[in-house]
């Protein structure tokens, strides 16, 4: 039971969720505000909203019937009968619960009683957080089957993730950071895009609209190369913006699997060949993290 759980939370997700906490990190250290205890923290808790999204999504997507036999991806834990229904509720509301927790203990640390406000704020964030993961896939009317699942993605994965852990160490705005975020929100609404395109046909059959269902194929290869491109082209205007020295461009190795990933999305014409390109994206997503924010504080 424990190793269907662990396959159920897709560990191979957590790389793209933690990448905001880290470049948001890096450039709070980059201004000498880094403190590991809110980095660990800040961690754990992504990593929970994460777990909680993928538990929720193998229930609303099990529980609707869109993953069936003719989904091209791994199968999922209420499809394949490892993990009833009832069962996987539970664990979305313990890991719901637990997250919530360790969210409190993360505020807690970062604003003290000094905050009161920002401890306010950054606990609707935290709710919204839980509850968004939650709503994703379940419920009556979850976004992700009307195709606003790449705004939330776009909004928590880069706005949030990097501006947000960015705050919690610094207390402080910089409005140029939305540059930056944007690129890792438009990185990881890719990642969401290839795998909507992967499962575009057994989504449509499901009436699962997402954006490359609405799209359809064509369309959503043009609206691919103009993410990854978005994501290329803030991270290089924050760079000159903000340049001191030319280790600041060591972003762009991790554009280099980046640049070929697109060349496979442009010839493909098989969907199930999408499948090995996810982990591809999403790992020069997270190495982009790694080398942008090293080009920071070097």
């Amino acid at each position: 039971m424990l190793k269907a759980f662990v396959k159920a939370a897709r560990l191979r997700t957590l790389p793209l969720s933690v990448s905001g906490i880290v470049l948001g990190s890096f450039l709070a250290a980059q201004q000498g505000m880094f403190n590991m205890s809110i980095f660990v923290l800040a961690l754990i808790t992504t990593i929970g909203f994460q777990v909680v999204s993928n538990f929720a999504n193998d229930y609303g997507d099990g529980v609707k019937g869109t993953d069936n036999a003719n989904r091209i991806g791994p199968q999922r834990a209420l499809q394949s009968g490892a993990i009833s229904p009832t069962q996987m509720l539970n664990a979305i509301k313990i890991t719901s619960l637990v997250t919530f927790v360790v969210t409190l203990v993360l505020i807690y640390i970062a604003f003290g009683t000094a905050h009161l406000k920002y401890m306010l704020i950054f606990l609707i964030l935290g709710i919204a957080s839980i509850a968004a993961a939650i709503k994703y896939t379940m419920g009556d009317n979850p976004f992700g089957y009307s195709g606003y699942g790449d705004i939330f993605v776009f909004l928590f994965f880069g706005l949030l993730g990097v501006i947000g852990s960015y705050f919690l160490y610094t207390k402080q705005l910089d409005y140029t950071l939305l540059l930056p975020a944007t690129t890792l929100g438009a990185l990881s609404a890719g990642v969401l895009n290839l795998n909507n395109m992967r499962d575009r046909v057994s989504d449509k059959a499901s009436n699962k609209r997402t954006l490359v269902v609405k799209m359809g194929p064509i369309y959503a290869k043009y609206y691919h190369y103009s993410l990854l491109m978005l994501a290329l082209t803030c991270a290089v205007i924050y760079t000159l913006f903000h340049f001191r020295s030319y280790p600041q461009f060591l972003f762009l190795i991790a554009f280099i699997p980046i640049l070929r990933h697109l060349k496979v999305v442009h010839k493909n014409e098989s969907p199930a060949l999408l499948d090995p390109e996810l982990k591809i994206l999403a790992l020069s997503t997270f190495l982009f993290a790694i080398l942008f924010g090293l080009g920071q504080i070097l």
